[in-house]
């Protein structure tokens, strides 16, 4: 409204001073017309003697005849709007006439030729050798009428201008605080809220609406997996503790005859639990960033082979057929250790759901080193498939598991240079396969 009003004052003052020009220019051009045809009137001494008359019916400001001499000084007084100008009296001694405005004002002065006696009857008398000049002035009214229109417009350009402004207000400050209010609820923690989406939407607050919502959809199920990841975790704590808790006890009290299994048991829960414990740690230091890793050369052959192997017993013992698939040398810049730790995790977690097989692969190929670890299982629903390297989410298709492993996973492989997919199903009968790839780094000379 500010910007509205404000243009239109300058278009009005601008207006009103053009009209006002254009009235002026228009009352000069008319009174040197008329003053002209006054001044070259043939009987003289008739106009001489009926200039008031004639100033009353054309509405002059002032009409008279005053001397000019040879120096440019004028033999009686000028009306006294006209004595402060600086008039072009050269002019007027050249025979040449003279017109201009002075605010209001518009003057004509006009040299006249006059007989002697009608000099002589003018009040006071003209020299018979002294030019005579007809002077006359009119005053122009200012454009009253068109100021008066110029505000109402201006008033109902207002009146348009307010209307618009509180529909535009309304339209656009009624999402924002709704989206403010949908934010205010998901910081207060009520995850259910939501920003209503019209089709009438501006399209900006339209994208604003529907990324609100995205976020509280994203943090919504954050939640549940975080709710999901501590039941989970509570129970695989409880159930090791559980178990290392009865056979102390067994053994403490003397109420058990197989001491050895017992220690056995408590030995196997207390890895369990040190493993759980080394994934969390993982994977508070990979999402702080603070997980140091100490990158060399090496064959990513060499270390499948040696996973592959180390799991040889767990794959007997399940009755499944646990093979590597290498094709040569895959030299890629990498921290042995957590290599290793990314095919452990991910044929430990095959294993867990394999029919029958699982089978490790290595492929050097379009500057790139492929891992793969693929299993013969029931493969994971096509709406879990693109969360399983979220963290907390659980990707055990059994419904247990605390959803590490594969998050651990995908951090690894992007902290040192690479990245990691799914695919399922990889069969007519579902399976699954993990995928990670690292950067190729030829070999060195000296490392042969």
């Amino acid at each position: 409204m500010a910007l509205v009003a404000g243009t239109l004052v300058v278009a009005s003052v601008g207006s009103i001073l053009l009209v006002r020009r254009a009235a002026t220019s228009t009352a000069e051009q008319q009174l040197y017309t008329q003053v002209k045809a006054i001044a070259d009137y043939p009987t003289q001494q008739r106009i001489v003697k009926q200039l008031t008359a004639i100033q009353y019916l054309g509405q002059y400001a002032s009409l008279s005849v005053v001397g000019l001499n040879a120096d440019g000084t004028f033999t009686a007084n000028l009306p006294a709007e006209l004595s402060g100008l600086d008039l072009d009296t050269s002019a007027l001694v050249a025979n040449e006439s003279v017109a201009g405005t002075k605010g209001n004002l518009v003057y004509v002065l006009v040299p006249v030729e006059l007989t002697t006696a009608a000099k002589h009857d003018l009040e006071p008398p003209i020299p018979y050798q002294t030019q005579a000049v007809l002077v006359a002035t009119r005053t122009v009214e200012p454009p009253v009428n068109g100021l008066a229109y110029y505000l109402a417009v201006g008033l109902a350009s207002l009146a348009v201008a307010a209307a618009v402004a509180i529909w535009l207000a309304r339209r656009f400050a009624a999402p924002l605080t709704t989206a403010v209010a949908a934010t205010g609820r998901l910081a207060a923690g009520d995850l259910e809220a939501r920003v209503p989406v019209s089709a009438h939407d501006v399209p900006e607050l339209g994208e604003l609406a529907a990324a609100i919502n995205a976020l509280a959809e994203s943090l919504a199920r954050a939640r549940a997996q975080q709710r999901q990841f501590l039941l989970t975790v509570s129970h695989d704590l409880r159930t090791p503790l559980t178990s290392i808790r009865g056979y102390a006890e067994a053994v403490a009290d003397g109420t058990t005859d197989d001491v050895p299994g017992a220690l056995a048991v408590i030995d196997g829960e207390a890895r369990r639990l040190e493993r759980l414990v080394r994934d969390l740690l993982d994977l508070a230091q990979l999402d702080a960033r603070r997980l140091s890793l100490q990158s060399e050369h090496l064959d990513a052959s060499a270390v499948a082979a040696e996973a592959t192997e180390g799991f040889g017993p767990s794959a007997q013992a399940g009755l499944l057929v646990l093979t590597l698939d290498a094709q040569g040398p895959a030299p890629v810049v990498a921290d042995a250790g957590r290599l290793r730790q990314i095919l452990s995790n991910l044929i430990e977690n095959a294993l867990k759901f394999a029919a029958s097989a699982v089978t490790v692969g290595v492929h050097a190929d379009g500057g790139r080193v492929t891992l793969t670890v693929a299993d013969d299982g029931p493969g994971i629903p096509a709406d879990d498939l693109p969360h399983v390297f979220e963290p907390h989410y659980s990707a055990d298709r059994s419904g247990r598991g605390t959803g590490l492993g594969l998050a651990i996973v995908a951090e690894l492989a992007s902290a040192m240079g690479g990245g990691s997919r799914a695919r399922s199903p990889v069969g007519p009968e579902g399976g699954t396969e993990v995928e990670v790839w690292l950067p190729e780094v030829p070999f060195s000379t000296e490392e042969g």
